[in-house]
């Protein structure tokens, strides 16, 4: 590992000479920008750049948009495409002890499919950034942190969007009950959030989410010979999802600021991160996270961490964070139209001007693998600007075939830490268990009312079984009475005997007495004596 204080990036010449132009890593700390248009030689400045830092110990972030970056892990071939240029720019520098070699490479991948899988919680994430990744509006910002306050007083870990889409249903399933501490959440608002959440799971952002989460820690490493690893994200795929790239960015420097402790200007950085598209970071941002943006590059500075931006334009970067970036490469502009003419203008004005130097002509006329450097001096004080031809890569530039990438994620010195995802008791877990307790009380009680109306319902059938009953007890009581009142067939004989006989004798009686009484009537009337 090289004790230099400084990393190289090219050979300038002026009137006074060739001059090396460095980076002083006592400096490198106060972040950088590297610009240009497309096929320009940015990515093999960048390439360079994290090469030495490498070299002196220092760990390199690097995300690798066009996939080509994953050569940094082997050394370069002399029958490489590229070989007679890069040869003869290692000489007409003066870099005689160039020469090809490899470099200590770790793979991430969002997704898992190109190096180690990255993932972290969604409580980690945080409301704020992921409503900047979901792109929801203020009111459901808000029902987004009022889910998220809930989580944390009752005790559930949100930590993959199951757990965020149960809590949501959760809060609105007990809208009534939280308006009365938190204000409304609504279906709309809810169904909103849970809408885009869908989209992001569609994405494949659900893989991003869950655990286990990424130590920050372990991006931070040096091989057994003391160089630094470079972490490469692959991000080609990930391109696809400009939210998810920028948040995720974001994300990963807030995660370094809030883990780092404070060490002011160490003699190198802890950590250099190269953000390349860097326009996604800040593309239709609004105040809020372009605020936070700011705040995490300013202060992070001295955690020891260097923030190097890459883009194709350097007006992308908003003014207060441009102001930020000490350390600058630009590469050659066109000015076709009129926001072109802009930038260089605009890129011209941001250098320490150099006297034997018309910058604004130059940035149009650099060739391929020049740019105008202008860095920090051990002052603090930005060097003139100079015209520079930028070092040669000494690693393989362009991408990795699948099975050398392979063969390296295989060696990896994070080894298998983070390709198994682990699923534990969260608030989706909790949440259905309590749903199911709810559920079961719910059927109990339903059974407990069933079984009270049977029972109520079967009391009612005795009873009416047993007045019906009682009422054909007392029927046939009063049949049998009845029946028993009645006489018997001897009496009912001895009795129509006795009637006859009544009878013939009433008939005879009253026949007799008939006459009887006729005959005096009849006398008195006729003086019959």
């Amino acid at each position: 590992m090289s004790n230099a204080p400084e990393i190289f990036i090219g050979q300038s010449s002026g009137p006074e000479g060739s001059k090396r132009e460095v980076v002083n890593l006592r400096r490198a700390n106060r972040h950088g920008l590297i610009a240009g248009a497309t096929g320009t030689g940015k990515t093999v400045t960048l390439q360079g750049m994290a090469e030495s830092f490498s070299a002196v110990g220092v760990p390199v972030f690097v995300a690798d948009v066009k996939g080509d970056l994953g050569g940094l892990a082997l050394a370069g071939t002399p029958t490489g495409k590229l070989h007679e240029i890069f040869s003869t720019r290692a000489a007409e520098i003066g870099q005689s002890d160039w020469a090809y070699r490899d470099n200590p490479v770790t793979f991430w991948d969002l997704f898992g499919e190109q190096g180690h899988p990255v993932r972290t919680t969604v409580s980690e994430m945080g409301p704020l950034l992921l409503a900047r990744l979901l792109g929801l509006n203020e009111t459901q910002e808000g029902v987004l942190s009022i889910a998220f306050r809930l989580a944390d007083e009752q005790g559930m870990l949100l930590l993959d969007l199951g757990d965020l889409q149960a809590m949501l249903a959760w809060c609105a399933e007990n809208a009534a009950d939280i308006a009365t501490r938190y204000g409304n959440v609504t279906k709309a608002s809810v169904g909103a959030i849970q809408r885009q959440l869908l989209t992001l799971e569609d994405q494949g952002g659900d893989r991003f989410f869950g655990e286990p989460a990424l130590d920050i820690m372990d991006m931070i490493q040096c091989d057994d010979s003391g160089r630094g690893v470079i972490n490469i994200l692959a991000a080609d795929k990930l391109m696809a999802s400009p939210k998810l790239y920028s948040t995720f960015l974001l994300w990963l420097l807030s995660e370094l600021f809030e883990t780092l402790p404070e060490v002011g200007d160490p003699d190198k950085p802890k950590l250099v991160f190269f953000f390349d598209e860097a326009h996604l970071l800040f593309d239709e941002a609004p105040d809020a996270l372009l605020e936070k943006v700011e705040q995490v590059v300013r202060l992070i500075r001295s955690k020891g961490v260097g923030v190097y931006f890459v883009t194709q334009n350097p007006i992308d970067i908003p003014d207060s964070v441009a102001g930020q970036l000490g350390n600058r490469v630009q590469h050659a502009l066109r000015a076709f139209t009129p926001r072109e003419q802009r930038a260089i203008k605009a890129a011209s004005e941001t250098f320490r001007p150099n006297p034997a130097l018309d910058v604004e002509r130059v940035i149009t006329d650099l060739r391929i693998g020049e740019a105008l450097v202008s860095t920090l001096m051990a002052d603090g004080a930005p060097s003139m600007v100079e015209r520079t031809l930028i070092k040669a890569p000494a690693s393989r530039v362009g991408p990795l075939e699948p099975r050398e990438r392979a063969i390296i994620r295989s060696t990896s010195i994070v080894g298998e830490k983070y390709d198994t995802a682990i699923d534990r008791e969260s608030a989706e877990e909790l949440l259905a268990a309590r749903g199911q307790a709810a559920a079961a009380a719910a059927a109990e009680a339903d059974a407990q009312e069933e079984q009270a109306r049977a029972d109520a319902a079967r009391a009612k059938e005795e009873a009416k079984q047993r007045a019906s009953a009682e009422r054909e007890r007392l029927r046939a009581e009063a049949a049998a009475a009845r029946e028993a009142a009645k006489p018997s067939l001897a009496e009912k004989a001895i009795q129509s005997a006795a009637r006859s006989a009544a009878s013939s004798i009433g008939r005879q009686v009253a026949g007799s007495v008939g006459r009887s009484l006729v005959r005096g009537i009849l006398g008195g009337l006729f003086g019959r004596r």
